[in-house]
């Protein structure tokens, strides 16, 4: 028997084939998702590369399906914390279409202008609307001023003796300042040594010094805006931290496991939200499979990231499940770094191999369901032999089971290059 023969029975007996990509189609098909769900309080909604419409449109098909049958109101994406605001005041129907200008953000991971106009629509015609929330670093790590003017705004109320920590370490980042830390990591990689820790230095200090006047800040304020500067302080900090983790990583001296530093921020912006919801609260998390999966993420035998994904699973246990998407197409969009384009990288359509043997994606193969639109349930799966799935045009090295409890496999892969929030949809 070959290796793929076990991993081919479990998934033609647990897997259900999808009509489609409509995402005004009726949900029926997507029932079986419900007992993946369970009554987990988070449950995460994965892609296995950016820039790609089936996964844009399969997520917002599960959106539907959670927010209409299953109850979940709040949908955290893969988005700056604070930048999401001013995005989920739009999307709760508040302004014109023009006013979308004005919102920041990355698209990195799927927040693009087909996904906002469909949430406004769904927000102003549906019963069952979803509130958006952000837990990453600013414009994906390219910019502190989103997180450093609210701050400023704040610490003129009940501390202005120190804005001025603010306005250096404005001053700074202005000259780095990008569309996502690919663009402004190099740029700050350009500046000297003392103008890169004075950054940090004023982020540092204003971070002790909040922490330890929280009694007297609140007072002449009150606990909620506290929390809510005081994360986005932690965002700044956060992401200047990764200025110096992604040049070590481009220069391939990165410290092991670096880049969860990112990770953690937003596995706690997720508690944060869920700190401050009302009780019963459900949310939808939307982000890469490598940030939503339970379990460490490798590359050629060394730890990369402790992802989102680990810390959510360490916090809620069964309440947090994850659901990958991955594809059996040929080929997939993929992001190379680039410093002569303004998003720091550009997107092409790379070419992949056959699935090997103990990858999720054979395994779809195999089980006949290769060429349709499949969910997978992945709970109680085999703890051996699927070792493998897609991410970008490579392939990830994981026990499968224990990262993910479901798989979404597309048959299919279209590449969009939408650069900003605000093209053309």
């Amino acid at each position: 028997m070959s290796r793929s023969a076990p991993l081919s029975d479990w998934f033609c007996e647990h897997t259900s084939t999808l009509r489609g990509f409509d995402v005004d189609a009726p949900l029926d098909d997507l029932e079986p998702l419900r007992d993946i769900v369970g009554d987990a309080r988070v449950v995460a909604l994965g892609e296995g590369a950016h820039f790609v419409r089936e996964f844009t449109h399969a997520r917002q098909r599960m959106l539907r399906f959670l927010a209409e049958r299953c109850g979940f109101t709040v949908v955290a994406f893969e988005f700056g914390f604070s930048e999401a605001a001013a995005l989920d005041h739009w999307l709760r129907g508040h302004g014109d279409d023009a006013d979308l200008a004005t919102v920041g953000g990355t698209t990195n991971a799927g927040v693009n202008p087909e996904l906002v106009h469909w949430l406004r629509r769904h927000n102003r015609t549906s019963a069952h609307p979803l509130r958006f929330v952000g837990v990453d670093t600013p414009t994906a790590g390219g910019q502190l001023r989103p997180a450093l003017e609210p701050l400023a705004d704040y610490l003129r109320e009940v501390d202005p003796e120190v804005v001025i920590l603010v306005e250096r370490a404005l001053a700074i980042a202005d000259r780095f300042t990008g569309t996502s830390v690919a663009v402004a990591a190099p740029k700050w990689a350009q500046l000297d040594n003392a103008e890169q820790d004075a950054l940090t230095a004023s982020l540092t200090r204003l971070l002790l010094r909040f922490r330890s006047l929280e009694p007297l800040y609140v007072s002449r304020s009150d606990q909620a805006g506290y929390d809510r500067a005081l994360r986005h302080l932690e965002a700044a900090l956060h992401a200047d931290y990764m200025f110096t983790a992604m040049r070590e990583l481009f220069a391939g001296r990165g410290l092991e496991g670096d880049t969860s530093v990112r990770d953690h921020y937003m596995a706690e912006s997720l508690r944060w939200h869920l700190d401050r919801a009302e009780s019963g609260t459900r949310i939808v998390l939307a982000a890469h499979n490598n940030h939503i999966q339970k379990t460490p993420v490798y590359f050629d035998g060394e730890l990369a990231a402790l992802p989102m994904g680990y810390y959510l699973h360490l916090l809620l246990g069964d309440d947090y499940r994850a659901l990958a998407q991955t594809h059996t197409a040929e080929h997939v969009a993929e992001m190379h770094p680039s410093e002569d384009t303004e998003t720091g990288f550009t997107v092409t359509e790379e070419r992949l191999d056959t699935p090997e043997p103990g990858s999720v994606e054979a395994a779809v193969i195999d089980a006949g369901h290769g060429a349709e639109i499949s969910l997978t349930s992945l709970r109680n799966a085999p703890s051996e032999g699927l070792d493998s799935i897609r991410t970008q045009s490579s392939s990830l090295s994981t026990p499968v089971p224990r990262a993910f409890d479901a798989v979404l496999t597309s048959p299919t892969t279209t590449t969009y290059h939408t650069a900003s929030l605000h093209d053309e949809r």
